[in-house]
């Protein structure tokens, strides 16, 4: 499955890292941090197993769709699923704020189809740190820590392969 991702600045690892001593009690700590535009998924549409295919679709709707000087996003403090569509529970996460990406994941959704349950308007930008382990401890972490905010703009949006674990393709924006 191909799922098109915003790089995510440097100063989020800094920020992860910051935290890492805290979310060693979580079961699972994620090193590459993500923020996920969109996922691409078969069932819904026939070119999410074709990259050549998704990327050339891709390319005249960022152009039509994205503001040319790029998306403005900021990370505002940290907060928690309880219950995650996928996967164990919970999910600590890093929250977006993002005008810009909650447009482009809509127009993105009417061109590929919304993944039920988690896009459309169940989609909550954010970038994931740990899952697994106890509500309480997530709790406790979002309700006793806060966070410097982090500002950037994205220029450009990445097609990520889950198969291989990597990034197959850049996509400029404007």
């Amino acid at each position: 499955m191909f799922s098109l991702n915003v790089p995510v600045p440097g100063e989020i690892r800094r920020v992860a890292g910051d935290l890492h001593p805290e979310l060693v009690r979580f079961d699972r700590n994620r090193e590459r941090h993500t923020l996920l535009a969109k996922r691409f998924d078969t069932a819904l549409d026939d070119d999410a197993d074709s990259l050549p295919r998704l990327r050339e679709r891709l390319r005249p709707l960022l152009r039509r769709s994205a503001p040319a000087d790029g998306i403005d996003l900021r990370v505002t403090g940290l907060d928690y699923f309880e219950r995650p569509t996928r996967g164990p529970g919970p999910v600590v996460y890093l929250a977006v704020e993002s005008p810009g990406l909650r447009a482009l994941h809509r127009r993105l959704c009417d061109a590929f189809g919304t993944v039920a349950g988690m896009e459309g308007d169940d989609y909550v930008p954010h970038i994931t740190l740990a899952r697994g382990g106890s509500v309480a401890d997530a709790a406790d972490l979002v309700e006793r820590r806060s966070i410097d905010p982090v500002a950037w703009t994205a220029g450009e949006l990445r097609i990520h392969d889950s198969r291989y674990r990597e990034d197959a393709a850049r996509l400029p924006l404007g």
